[in-house]
């Protein structure tokens, strides 16, 4: 007689397919799902309102679309959860007189967790039998494989990338990379066209809510009012796919509307179109709706078929084979150890007005409009997270602990795995160098070329001293001044750094600098 499939545990960010695929280490076919609503997690933390909305909707809307496959439970801990669906499980048992070999079966399959608190406190049960991960391009197996090759160039994105593309035959054509280059960057890297406050393409797909959004709406409303949780910005309408089909959807729609001009405009920003020909598929992809393959795999057939420049499709590529996947396997490789790291030595606590989103407190219009638009949906586009807000933090020396948690918190797509590579080390450079090489941050100039951010601001780029003195003109400078010692002996920053003694208003510009750390920028 055949056993019954093992139940698996599907946590909120599993919500695809292919975590219920049994191929490649998957769960028992036909496997009963469980899924639990652990109300802990909203109180552990401050979230958007918006990021806690899209998850409990697209965890509702998933057992929804599971029926009577799924037990779903609304508790107050996982652990109250897992207790109640084994006291399911054991009268299920007792009932059909099962023999122990049967009843170690009815173990809970789960879906390799994508963060570490999860992970351990899966680990820690007995009752839970832990499959590999799924989701990402590369296994844990291979990566270490990878990092462990002993090339002597470090762990870079670049190196690992092109690994990637080979293994996977992505871009390729035979041996070469498509195209003859690798990495069309430079070509990515245009500022947004003058005079025109958006880009002339199709906008995104929208979803349209249902009753299940509602219910949630309805919810966080009566908990907030309970005093049971706290939320930070804005909730509403939902934005982002919470179902498989409206992933679909979205993918669908950004390679025919978007994709063809992505690639020239990837690092630009306009304050009247935050969202430009970015794809938004973070989102789905970091709730597990979407899997990396079908995306790159869409695009490539897009290239192809020559409807969207190469250049486009390498830095979605990039961003979805490239990036996401170095980011999550970086998260494993580097251990528990690298979330303290803080090799420049902030401490500085987040200033209240960054913690409650307050743009209309800022003076400075880029950070005001990208901080607005963080409060009003809980996304931007990686350029205004590592060049207005990163860059912002790190000037000021903010503690990269508390930034990593406020990114996690306050983005739709936030997640410990993403937030905490991305931001100790591509954006806080707290660790030195194990991800990147140099610092990213820049003064007024930068957001000057890449934005039309800087005409209507009480600031200007080119102030370093003064009442219109761009905070992040003067932020940049006393930044390399403050730590000279270290970035001088940094070839990628050693020549900025000589800047400094071509300064001759330095010391006023640091007195300046003292003067606006006393206010909002």
């Amino acid at each position: 007689m055949t056993p019954p499939p093992r139940p698996h545990w599907l946590f909120g960010d599993q919500l695809g397919p292919h975590f219920l695929d049994p191929r490649h280490g998957g769960p028992d076919p036909g496997a009963p799902v469980l899924m639990i609503e652990a109300r802990s997690v909203l109180r552990r933390r401050r979230f958007h309102r918006a990021k806690a909305h899209l998850i409990l909707s697209a965890m509702r809307h998933r057992a929804a679309e599971l029926g009577d496959r799924v037990t779903y439970l609304r508790t107050d801990t996982y652990a109250q959860g897992l207790a109640q669906a084994a006291e399911h499980r054991g009268a299920a048992a007792a009932h059909n007189r099962s023999t122990e070999t049967d009843r170690e079966r009815g173990r809970l399959t789960v879906c390799h967790p994508n963060s570490r608190r999860a992970l351990d406190f899966v680990a820690a049960r007995d009752d839970v039998e832990i499959l590999p991960a799924k989701g990402f391009l590369v296994s844990h197996d291979h990566f270490a494989q990878w990092a462990g090759r002993g090339s002597g160039k470090g762990l870079r994105l670049e190196g690992f990338y092109r690994w990637v593309r080979e293994r996977h035959d992505l871009l390729m054509d035979g041996d070469a990379p498509a195209g003859g280059r690798w990495n069309l960057d430079h070509d990515n890297r245009e500022p947004p066209p003058r005079d025109h406050p958006t880009l002339d393409v199709r906008g995104p797909w929208r979803p349209r809510e249902d009753a299940i959004d509602e219910e949630v709406r309805h919810d966080l409303d009566r908990w907030e009012r309970d005093g049971d949780v706290s939320f930070v910005g804005r909730d509403g309408p939902r934005r982002f796919p919470v179902t498989r089909r409206e992933a679909l959807s979205a993918l669908r729609g950004f390679v025919t509307h978007r994709l063809p001009d992505f690639g020239r405009y990837e690092d630009a920003m306009l304050a009247a179109d935050p969202v430009m020909s970015h794809s938004l598929l973070s989102v789905p992809l970091n709730l597990g709706l979407l899997d990396p393959a079908e995306c790159v795999e869409r695009a490539e057939r897009a290239y192809r078929a020559g409807d969207a420049p190469l250049n486009s499709v390498e830095g979605f590529v990039r961003q979805i084979a490239g990036w996401r996947e170095y980011v999550w396997h970086l998260y494993w490789y580097f251990g528990e150890d690298y979330r303290h790291r803080n090799t420049l030595r902030h401490t500085e606590p987040l200033p209240d007005w960054f913690l409650d989103l307050d743009a209309d407190a800022v003076t400075a219009n880029c950070l005001s409009t990208v901080l607005a638009q963080v409060r009003d949906t809980g996304w931007t586009h990686h350029i205004p997270r590592l060049m207005v807000l990163g860059s912002r933090a790190l000037q000021d020396g903010w503690d990269p602990a508390a930034v990593t948690d406020w990114f996690h918190r306050c983005f739709v797509d936030g997640y410990d795995w993403v937030m905490l590579p991305n931001v100790v080390g591509m954006s806080q450079y707290a660790d030195g160098g194990l991800m990147t090489t140099k610092p990213y941050t820049s003064g007024g100039a930068y957001i000057n070329r890449m934005s039309d951010l800087c005409a209507p601001c009480a600031y200007a780029p080119t102030h370093r001293t003064g009442a219109r003195a761009c905070p992040y003109t003067t932020g940049y400078w006393a930044f390399l001044h403050r730590h000279r010692s270290t970035l001088g002996t940094n070839p990628r920053t050693a020549q900025a750094v000589r800047g400094l003694d071509r300064l001759k208003d330095l010391p006023e510009l640091l007195a300046t600098r003292t003067q606006q750390r006393d206010t909002p920028p």
